[in-house]
């Protein structure tokens, strides 16, 4: 691990359950390593599960609504001309956006399973105006598991969390494919009521 990224652990770390809503805000750090990170502070005791887990939702959520509110009054002029300072590539965007516009609102909830589109989801939620309500409501659902995937592998893994990418694939991988296929269900449901 670089030593930057040992600096910015040290100093969530000492923040507490914040370090962990802060961490997950600013996604400077993948939110995999930074709840896995979390599952370590639970198990050397210094944090317990339950505020981690509100902490990482809490994180989470924001960080996608600060997302949402950048598609929603900036629009795709400004994530064009502005979304590589914010760490958000346009080829991920497009991906993001054909998907909402193709399979609908459903794909808040779904797409946060899949690696490449999960964050960048929130811009064409927010273009296309989406009520803010329902897209928390579908953002909390599906953060809440993914929280508590990362703070219970954090917890496993111990002092080898830093490895979180090598040890979580076995997770991820079904994961992935359920949500693959719940987005082949709720294409062709959609598909048969637009019928």
């Amino acid at each position: 691990m670089s030593e930057f990224v040992a600096t910015i652990f040290d100093f969530l770390s000492s923040l507490g359950y914040f370090g962990i809503a802060i961490g997950l805000m600013i996604e400077i750090i993948p939110s995999e390593i930074v709840l896995s990170y979390g599952g370590y502070l639970i198990h050397l005791g210094e944090i317990n599960f339950a505020g981690a887990l509100i902490a990482g939702v809490v994180g989470g959520t924001l960080a996608q609504l600060f997302i949402y509110w950048i598609g929603y009054y900036g629009g795709r002029p400004f994530i064009d001309r502005y979304g590589k300072y914010i760490l958000m590539k346009k080829e991920h965007v497009d991906a993001s956006e054909a998907w909402f516009l193709k399979y609908g609102t459903g794909m808040i909830f779904l797409a946060r399973f899949i690696p490449v589109v999960r964050h960048a989801i929130s811009i064409p939620a927010g273009i296309a105006r989406m009520p803010v309500s329902k897209f928390l409501l579908y953002t909390t659902a599906a953060i809440v598991p993914w929280t508590v995937l990362f703070l219970l592998l954090g917890m496993k893994l111990g002092d080898h969390w830093n490895n979180i990418e090598t040890y979580a694939k076995p997770y991820l991988t079904p994961i992935i494919a359920v949500a693959a296929f719940a987005i082949v269900i709720y294409f062709l449901f959609q598909f048969r009521k637009k019928k």
